[in-house]
């Protein structure tokens, strides 16, 4: 910046520049500037009374200056990026409290402790899985590694009953859960918010509350309308993990592809793709040429961020790719179809909006 100002203002050298611009710095930096009245600050800084912007030099360096920073933002909102996180979301729950047919239980299945929480059952959650992350649930026992079940985790904490669904294992993991005479109830998996009811209701009857589990089911179908997207933009979900090398591009029944056409948007992977994931190749992203990337928080970070994205096969070429229109979801939250699903729709519209706009 020192260079560019020498270069524009004749006669000033470079050492002068940066103890004019040192200067101006300080003064707008300086604690007394905003501790005094709007009207005073000329007569009572001491910069002021020593005629420091009088000078014409200095104020090319203010001009230019204030065209740098105004430059500079405009260069930063080129950036279309978007991030939401638990935080921004809230989950829907029942107010009734119900006795429970289980006392220690342990989850071991996508979303099902999110159920758990919701139905207020989590004085009997004694273990959870890896992806519960949510920050009331901190303090239970992660009995995962990764997303292998540890078996001597899970008996060491006495369970009377275990949570799975049909994607948890090792597969013998879950046959020792069993040898030493512990329930384990499969419910099922959720890949649509049509699949949210069933698994609710499943969860319901495992612990014994079916009527809390109706209740709630009953309060998530009567939310209201879902925020729609303008313009109808192209989305694709891109399912990352750059650590094991894993680049894929979600299709027809991915579980975005839910969330994306509730709020109005075209999941491009899901009309044009024939599997719920496809390997991310540059030719089938230039083909779908997606406005906006929908990519998951870890996944994400997992090939360098949005410079490391860009980076990937077509993804460059494409209209998000040159834009770095990108929203990134919490991973524990966009798959998860739950009680915090709907929330996360209408952060999803808003996104999308402004990355659109």
């Amino acid at each position: 910046m020192v260079e560019e100002l020498a270069n524009a203002i004749d006669g000033v050298s470079e050492m002068d520049i940066a103890i004019k611009v040192e200067s101006a710095i300080n003064f707008f930096m300086s604690p007394s500037l905003w501790s005094i009245p709007l009207g005073l600050i000329r007569q009572e800084l001491n910069v002021c009374r020593t005629n420091f912007w009088q000078n014409a030099q200095v104020k090319k360096i203010a001009l230019l200056l204030s065209t740098l920073l105004i430059s500079g933002c405009a260069t930063s909102q080129n950036l279309m990026y978007e991030s939401i996180s638990e935080q921004d979301v809230t989950g829907i729950s029942i107010e009734e409290t119900a006795t429970f047919s289980v006392s220690r239980v342990v989850v071991l299945a996508n979303g099902v402790a999110e159920i758990m929480l919701a139905l207020n059952a989590k004085s009997i959650l004694v273990g959870r899985d890896i992806s519960s992350t949510e920050n009331s649930l901190k303090d239970i026992p992660v009995v995962t590694s990764g997303h292998r079940v540890i078996s001597e985790k899970v008996i060491a904490l006495k369970p009377d009953l275990v949570i799975i669904d049909a994607s948890t294992g090792p597969k013998a993991a879950i046959e020792q859960i069993r040898s030493a005479k512990i329930k384990v109830v499969q419910t099922p998996e959720s890949w649509s918010l049509k699949d949210i009811p069933s698994k609710v209701l499943a969860v319901g009857s495992a612990i014994g509350a079916p009527i809390s589990a109706q209740l709630l089911v009953d309060k998530l179908t009567n939310q209201k309308t879902i925020n729609q997207v303008k313009g109808k933009p192209k989305i694709a979900f891109l399912y990352l993990r750059g650590t094991s090398a894993v680049y894929l591009i979600g299709g027809p029944g991915s579980g975005a592809d839910s969330l994306i056409e509730a709020i109005g948007g075209v999941d491009v992977g899901a009309k044009n793709l024939p599997r719920a994931f496809n390997t991310l190749t540059a030719e089938s992203l230039a083909q779908l040429n997606p406005d906006i990337l929908l990519v998951m928080t870890k996944g994400l970070e997992s090939v360098g961020g949005i410079e490391g994205l860009v980076k990937l096969p077509g993804v460059a070429q494409s209209v998000a790719g040159k834009r770095k229109a990108i929203i990134n979801v919490d991973d524990s939250l966009l798959l998860s179809f739950g009680p915090r699903s709907y929330s996360l729709l209408q952060q999803l519209a808003l996104s999308v909006d402004r990355v659109s706009s």
